[in-house]
């Protein structure tokens, strides 16, 4: 063969290797996927972060509804070449084509799941990606901030870093919602206020007991104590920023009779703000006496009955709460496929039944699906007919029994590794109290919440320490909501204006509380100031809204 012919040759070789690449890129910019039973073009299009319009462009023949094994072409996006080893010389090149379409599908979804993971994190910290050779100490030097916090924060880091970690550094400030006013303190340096508290203290039937007879055997004593505590030292607390407040304290003793013989001998027309009492039927007989704005300091079940404008009801009704969860699932969970668990209480399938009609309208929710127990729990084969692998499938709990919520979460922790789900709930009820913290962060428990504070906040820690260092101990959920009832309606009207206008001025957050009286609807007179918190994995707490 002369040099000529080797030229030739050569110019052949060299072509066929550019057309064969050239063949590979173009395999490897589309692939064929076969749809799975229950899998639709919506869903597929969710995990390859692409438009459901864009997918079905690529696939004019299949239509928006294709049934299970059906064979559509979708984006490759791993953009990586595959080197065929010698194990792999037997499969065909379909098999090539669908195993990399399987593994652009679950690494698109893995990718999105740490990306949803950093965003919900970063609305509450500044996150830091561990990379390879940091150190506590390099990271505490360079964030110039201490190793202890650090380590609060992230208690994972105990076991030592790992590369890629997720780290929370420091809190950032709260970001409100979108078109949300924030009220701004302000002090009259003239103003004198004049409180009521109306609590049942039932001081003259306890006088007798030791104090072990009465805050042992007695929930309510203790409720009562500590919400008065708190109370206490939001006044106390206001009287050192200069407002002037003069306290009258009635002890209701847990009685009509002597409710009656309380506002028979005082006026308390001339008080500017009563707070209690605690009871619904004495709120109402308080509220068809006088005019001063009543201040309701816990949920009852019969606040939606107090119509008289004069009663305030700081916790947010069970309805709010409810509404809250759904606006969140249908703005975050777009090709969602929902699963809801009630029981047979009317309760549970009422709230169940509404939450399915609204859920049922979405166009983005793949599917409605509602599971109720056979022989008083709920099996794991119920979750396996409705989940979807490789899917967001989001789990709402609609009752509080619990057998059925332990059964729930026993089901879903150990469904198969590419079907996990996350659990909401509007109302944390003591069955979830119940279930162990490391269940509750595997599947991401998510909670509506009128009351969100964690240790490392510090607004919390100097609260607890102020409150400690008066009352020898640290304050009790109660006290805490004592102290941020009182403090923020005394601060609102310690500005010189009526309750009313401040309130269409905006929210506000205390240590633990965000009270939202902007509700129009509601005449300015119910809170609906609410938190979504979720268990992260090192089971911390995040509010994600």
């Amino acid at each position: 063969m002369g040099i000529k012919d080797m030229k030739y040759l050569k110019t052949i070789v060299f072509l066929c290797i550019l057309t064969f690449t050239v063949s590979c890129g173009q395999q490897k910019k589309y692939v064929q996927y076969q749809l799975k039973e229950g899998e639709t073009m919506g869903l597929i299009a969710q995990r390859l972060a692409m438009k459901t319009a864009d997918l079905l462009r690529l696939n004019p023949d299949v239509g928006s509804n294709p049934g299970a094994d059906t064979r559509i072409v979708i984006p490759n996006k791993k953009q990586n070449n595959r080197a065929t080893s010698r194990g792999d010389a037997s499969k065909s090149k379909e098999e090539f084509i669908e195993a990399d379409a399987a593994e652009t599908l679950l690494v698109s979804e893995s990718e999105k799941n740490r990306a949803a993971t950093i965003e919900t994190l970063e609305k509450e910290f500044q996150i830091h990606e561990v990379l390879k050779g940091e150190t506590i100490y390099s990271l505490s030097r360079y964030y110039k901030i201490t190793e202890a916090a650090l380590r609060a924060l992230n208690p994972s880091v105990a076991a030592g870093l790992k590369l890629g970690q997720l780290l929370k550094i420091k809190r950032v400030a709260i970001k409100l919602d979108k078109d949300e006013k924030l009220y701004k303190d302000v002090i009259d340096a003239d103003v004198f206020l004049k409180v009521a508290i109306m609590l049942p203290f039932r001081a003259q039937e306890l006088d007798t007991l030791s104090s072990n007879a009465i805050f042992g055997n007695s929930k309510l004593a203790n409720i009562v104590t500590d919400l008065y505590l708190g109370a206490e030292f939001a006044i106390d607390s206001l009287r050192k920023q200069g407002v002037a407040i003069a306290l009258t304290v009635f002890d209701t003793e847990r009685n009509g009779t002597k409710i009656q013989e309380i506002l028979a001998k005082n006026d308390l027309n001339a008080q500017d703000i009563i707070i209690g009492p605690l009871y619904s039927e004495e709120v109402q007989i308080v509220s068809d006496a006088v005019d001063t704005p009543i201040i309701l300091p816990v949920y009852s079940k019969k606040q939606a009955a107090f119509n008289a404008g004069i009663v305030i009801k700081t916790t947010p009704s069970k309805a709010l709460f409810r509404a809250e969860l759904l606006r969140y699932i249908e703005g975050n969970f777009v090709a969602g496929n929902i699963i809801i668990v009630g029981d047979n209480s009317l309760a549970s399938r009422e709230n169940s039944l509404k939450i399915r009609q609204v859920l049922a309208l979405q166009d983005s929710i793949v599917g409605v699906h509602l599971i109720t127990p056979e022989a008083g729990y709920i099996k794991k084969e119920k979750f396996m007919e409705v989940a979807l692998p490789n899917a967001k499938n989001v789990v709402v709990l609609t009752t509080d029994d619990d057998v059925i919520v332990a059964s729930t979460f026993n089901s879903l922790i150990s469904l198969p590794k590419d079907t996990a789900a996350t659990v909401f709930t509007f109302d944390k009820a003591s069955a979830i109290n119940k279930i162990d913290n490391t269940r509750l962060a595997q599947v991401g428990f998510t909670f509506v919440t009128e009351e969100y504070g964690t240790l490392e906040a510090l607004k919390t820690t100097a609260f607890d320490k102020k409150y400690a260092a008066k009352n020898g101990a640290l304050p009790s959920s109660y006290a805490t909501r004592g102290f941020d009832i009182t403090y923020d309606v005394l601060m609102r009207l310690a500005s010189g204006e009526s309750l009313k206008k401040t309130f269409k001025e905006g929210a506000s957050y205390r240590v633990e509380s965000k009270f939202d009286y902007t509700d129009k609807a509601a005449d300015y007179k119910q809170n609906k100031g609410l938190f979504i918190v979720k268990y992260n994995p090192d089971l911390t707490l995040t509010r994600i809204k």
